[in-house]
């Protein structure tokens, strides 16, 4: 397959919140430059269980600010 058939064959990711978490954890904890650099890959498994933790509890949040509101 040609470069110019798997560029236009590839699906377009739909952005979701936890994307946009796991990004800004990343930079919050200093590892944007890393990220950017190798990949998510690129992390080590204590990094990565890391930022997980922090979106599950920023999902927790986002969950009961949005139940009592709600």
């Amino acid at each position: 397959m040609s470069k110019k058939n798997s560029l236009k064959n590839k699906k377009k990711k739909i952005v979701t919140i936890e994307d946009q978490w796991k990004y800004e954890i990343a930079a919050e904890l200093g590892l944007a430059d890393k990220v950017e650099q190798f990949g998510w890959g690129g992390l080590t498994a204590k990094e990565t269980g890391r930022i997980g933790g922090l979106i599950t509890v920023r999902k927790k949040q986002f969950n009961q600010k949005n139940t009592m509101e709600g």
